[in-house]
């Protein structure tokens, strides 16, 4: 037992990131029934279907899963009052002050965790009384952190300042990945990239082709005027960088940008015009595979590099 599996009753330190048209039921419940901790990605839900995916999950697995919410989200109060409903426990919240509804989910008695991208938002996010904290280096996929601090040198920095559990994300898709994490403070770590590409994501077909066939150095950080994003090159992308060359205003930004520019690319499959988000870790993604394998291998990676460092 470790603070993170006590802290979620889970087997295996390893939750699955509540990703946009990503993770539906089929992935959080598949992650939940393996040891780890699946997480439905409600930033791409309605209402309504939010409460669908948290019914169906309950009904495929008798673990604890939970629910991801950017709290950027406009019906939020919706939101929080369907997960109270519908009896989910474990909540993470990202994209907004901490502050706003921590206080509120405990008081229901749900576990909160918070994601951060710095020591400052870490320590604000355990003084409004959240459970853990997720903090996330800049080679994450999707919406990222402004100061661009890479996952190992945030979380020690992080862990030096922290009374509460830390579970590290950004750039983790192997066992060995997960002991530097663990290594370097973390008590548990959050796994996106690996999963979009898995049998029971929601995203297209396409998509998880794509991350399949990324190399390293094919996704880049944009965006930044909006906000930070990570996506793999392509037409959409090379679109907006040839924008930045006529110092374009914010309004020509999101102009570009649109509306369902992500749904278009993930859940869409469109290759050419979708936001395509994804990790700088995609370069180490060689196959699409069952969540279940996918932990794991992750778990078996962690024990032998485990035992490999001991005779370091």
């Amino acid at each position: 037992m470790n603070r993170i599996t006590e802290l979620f009753n889970i087997e295996y330190p390893v939750i699955q990131a509540g990703m946009i048209w990503a993770s539906g039921y089929k992935l959080a419940s598949a992650v939940s029934n393996a040891g780890g901790l699946g997480l439905l990605g409600a930033g791409s839900m309605y209402p309504e279907v939010l409460r669908e995916h948290i019914q169906k999950c309950k009904k495929a697995t008798d673990k604890p899963f939970g629910v991801n919410v950017p709290m950027l989200y406009p019906n939020i109060e919706e939101i929080m009052n369907i997960i109270v409903d519908e009896g989910v426990k474990i909540v993470f919240t990202s994209a907004g002050n901490p502050k706003t509804w921590t206080a509120w989910l405990k008081e229901r008695g749900i576990i909160v965790v918070h994601v951060v991208s710095s020591v400052k938002f870490a320590l604000k996010a355990q003084e409004a009384g959240v459970d853990a904290v997720v903090a996330e280096g800049f080679e994450a996929g999707g919406h990222n952190g402004r100061e661009e601090t890479t996952t190992f040198t945030l979380i020690p920095m992080v862990k030096e300042k922290l009374q509460i559990p830390l579970i590290a994300a950004g750039g983790i898709a192997t066992g060995r990945g997960m002991l530097a994490a663990m290594v370097l403070g973390a008590d548990g770590v959050q796994v996106g990239s690996r999963f979009a590409a898995s049998v029971e994501s929601s995203s297209h077909d396409n998509f998880k082709q794509a991350i399949v066939n990324a190399q390293d150095g094919d996704t880049h950080l944009t965006l930044k005027e909006l906000a930070p994003v990570r996506l793999i090159k392509n037409k959409f992308f090379h679109d907006v960088m040839d924008l930045y060359t006529k110092a374009p205003t914010v309004d020509d930004l999101k102009t570009l940008l649109g509306r369902a520019r992500a749904k278009k690319g993930m859940f869409e499959g469109d290759l050419e015009e979708g936001e395509l988000e994804i990790g700088q870790i995609a370069g180490l993604i060689h196959e699409v595979k069952p969540a279940a394998t996918i932990l794991e291998e992750i778990i078996t990676d962690f024990k032998e590099a485990k035992q490999e460092a001991v005779s370091l």
